[in-house]
């Protein structure tokens, strides 16, 4: 009998994260995973990519913030082999405390990059638009 292989549970919660998105799916490709919408990528899981010992969430950012992301703090977010050239980023998950807002927040953005128009728009429908209240500005005397 087999024994079951227990899923890493930083996967777990990142598939939770990213499955809670619109029309997402995941695919696995043995420790690891990527998250697709449309067919193409918005995240991948990867442990020990390339016998780097890291383990990571890579998302797709905009034109630079990749690098300054890493830049800004090099300990957690770094530039992942082949995809940091072309706009991609890693959250390491494998240096004890995660903070997973921040990763719930970068595939968030990555997915608005990727997702088709068609999903996004759907989307924006279902979202409640936030009209901001009037602020009352204490008057200056005279």
């Amino acid at each position: 009998m087999r024994a079951l292989i227990q899923e890493d549970r930083r996967l777990r919660k990142l598939t939770e994260i990213c499955l809670a998105l619109p029309e997402s799916e995941r695919t696995l490709c043995g420790d690891h995973a990527d998250f697709r919408v449309g067919g193409k990528v918005f995240a991948y899981f990867l442990k020990n990519h390339r016998g780097d010992g890291i383990v990571s969430v890579c998302c797709k950012s905009g034109l630079g913030e990749n690098v300054d992301r890493a830049s800004r703090d090099p300990r957690r977010c770094y530039l992942p082999a082949y995809i940091g050239a072309r706009g991609w980023f890693g959250i390491r998950l494998d240096l004890g405390n995660i903070d997973w807002y921040d990763v719930q927040s970068s595939v968030a953005q990555s997915y608005e990059r990727i997702a088709p128009r068609s999903i996004l728009a759907r989307l924006a429908e279902q979202r409640p638009i936030l009209i901001p209240r009037p602020v009352a500005l204490p008057r200056r005397p005279l």
